[in-house]
Order: C-alpha cells, then sequence, then structure tokens
C-alpha cells in the first residue's frame, strides 16, 4: 500500500509540474488568456488532488 501510495501522489505532483509548465511557456508565447488559465485552473485541481491524497494517505498508512 505505501508503495502505490507513493505512484499515485508522486504522478499528481509530476501532473501539477507539467500544467504549471504548460500555462507557464502558452503565457510566454502569448497564447490566448483563456488557454493558459485553463492550465493554470488544471494545475491547482492537481495539486488540490495531490495535498488531498498526501494527507488521507499519511493518516491511514501511519506506522
Amino acid at each position: 500500500m505505501h508503495t502505490f501510495a507513493s505512484i499515485v501522489v508522486g504522478l499528481l505532483m509530476l501532473g501539477t509540474l507539467g500544467m504549471l509548465f504548460a500555462g507557464l511557456i502558452g503565457m510566454a508565447r502569448g497564447a490566448s488568456g483563456a488557454t493558459s488559465n485553463r492550465f493554470m485552473r488544471y494545475r491547482v485541481l492537481l495539486q488540490g488532488a495531490a495535498l488531498l491524497l498526501l494527507v488521507i494517505f499519511m493518516s491511514v498508512l501511519k506506522g
């Protein structure tokens, strides 16, 4: 279970980082504001999911 939790949280963290860079690169290239805003919204959702699962897994797997 520890391995599964680590993989899931790690993938969510990488997804968050990917969305962050996609949004930043889009802004730097001059993409529409709506596209960059959508990437940043996805980043916030992924970041929240990663933190929520991290807290849940740490409380369930303590020990």
